[in-house]
């Protein structure tokens, strides 16, 4: 009889694009595999690869009490009638309640912590808050996985979790599907990109103050921005406008495929202010041979040899980030290029996918063959 295994997402996509490769391989496994997360138009693709679908409706930014509980009783409900053999969750919602329901049920759960959010940020009563659900939704836990050593700390000395804990190297990336690519010719325009949702939280302002302020020495310089503006940040849509207007930046709206816009870039900045699990975007630019400029927190630091394959900077200090381009925009072609090299051999030796598909395996088959 064919083990079963079930994944909680709160967005297809997002399980297409980072956990394809480990789907892929269950099913090559023979286990039979269910995925439970919201329909888009990526839930298609992964039926056909012989996975079986249980919508649910998942609120990924909601913060409404009722619809949370809906939530649990319908991953309860889910989990009663699949009577998966483990159950693997990623995202925050996923991870609480979808852990909380297998340990209500007694079914082993595997937790992916891919970032603790903004939550755990400023707010001492939010944070506890969030520590005290974490605590009841991961007890018994079979592994929780981070991809951070800064969220595995947390958790750790607030007491959350214990022995049932162990540190990968964030999603990984597909060595094939992101190969290096030969870096933008000598005398092109230097070109900077940011990819990510357009909210506070990313680092959008810092990104464009910055974008201004070396625009008006380097007015050559491209600044890029992809992605799509969060509905509850509507303010952007003008402010975005605005510095499209001045000049400052190019806004190419959201894009299904972000390859083409990397390799035309020379460096990818990523201003986050915190909450990053392993920034799945900084891995993908760097395997293709681009220079990385991100915040020095936890989730893009790791990916960063100072000096080497990229800078880190100060987060919410635009000044700092200036300084960093300015650090960039400085170097000799060949210094430049030769930075994005490094940065390649960094993600195949420390961030290849087949790491973390190889630690979920290993998990999966003890439990499997301990039932």
């Amino acid at each position: 009889m064919k083990k079963k295994v079930l994944l909680l997402g709160n967005h297809g996509f997002v399980i297409y694009n980072f956990r394809k490769e480990l789907i892929q391989e269950l099913l090559r496994q023979d286990y039979e595999v269910y995925i439970s997360l919201p329909a888009d138009e990526k839930v298609d693709t992964m039926v056909g690869w012989g996975c079986k679908f249980v919508e649910t409706k998942v609120d990924r930014r909601g913060t409404n009490p009722f619809a949370d509980l809906k939530l649990i009783l319908q991953y309860i409900k889910i989990i009663k009638g699949i009577k998966p053999d483990v159950v693997l969750t990623y995202t925050i919602k996923p991870n609480l309640y979808g852990g909380l329901a297998c340990r209500l049920l007694n079914i082993p759960c595997i937790n992916n912590i891919t970032g603790l959010g903004s939550g755990f940020g400023h707010n001492p009563l939010l944070k506890q808050f969030l520590s005290l659900l974490y605590k009841v939704s991961l007890k018994r836990s079979y592994c929780v996985f981070f991809q951070n050593t800064e969220d595995q700390n947390t958790l750790l000395k607030s007491g959350v979790i214990k022995s049932n804990h162990e540190l990968i190297p964030g999603s990984g990336v597909n060595l094939n599907d992101f190969d290096l690519k030969p870096f933008p010719p000598e005398g092109n325009n230097v070109t900077f990109i940011f990819i990510g949702r357009i909210m506070q939280d990313k680092g959008i302002d810092q990104y464009l103050e910055a974008a201004k302020k070396i625009k008006e020495k380097y007015p050559e310089t491209i600044f890029n921005v992809i992605g799509f503006i969060e509905t509850t940040h509507p303010h952007y849509n003008e402010m975005i406008a605005e510095y499209s207007k001045q000049g400052n930046i190019r806004y190419l709206g959201y894009q299904s495929d972000v390859k083409p816009f990397i390799e035309q870039s020379h460096c990818i900045i990523q201003a986050s202010h915190g909450g990053e699990g392993l920034s799945n975007v900084l891995l993908e630019t760097a395997a293709t041979g681009r220079v990385l400029i991100a915040s020095d927190i936890p989730g893009c630091r790791e990916t960063i040899d100072v000096g080497s394959n990229g800078y880190t900077f100060e987060a919410r200090n635009t000044d700092d980030l200036v300084e960093k381009i300015e650090s960039f925009l400085q170097l000799s072609y060949d210094d430049k290029k030769q930075m994005g090299i490094n940065a390649r051999l960094k993600v195949e030796k420390e961030f290849d996918r087949k790491i973390v598909i190889k630690a979920y395996m290993d998990k999966i088959e003890q439990i499997c063959n301990y039932q």
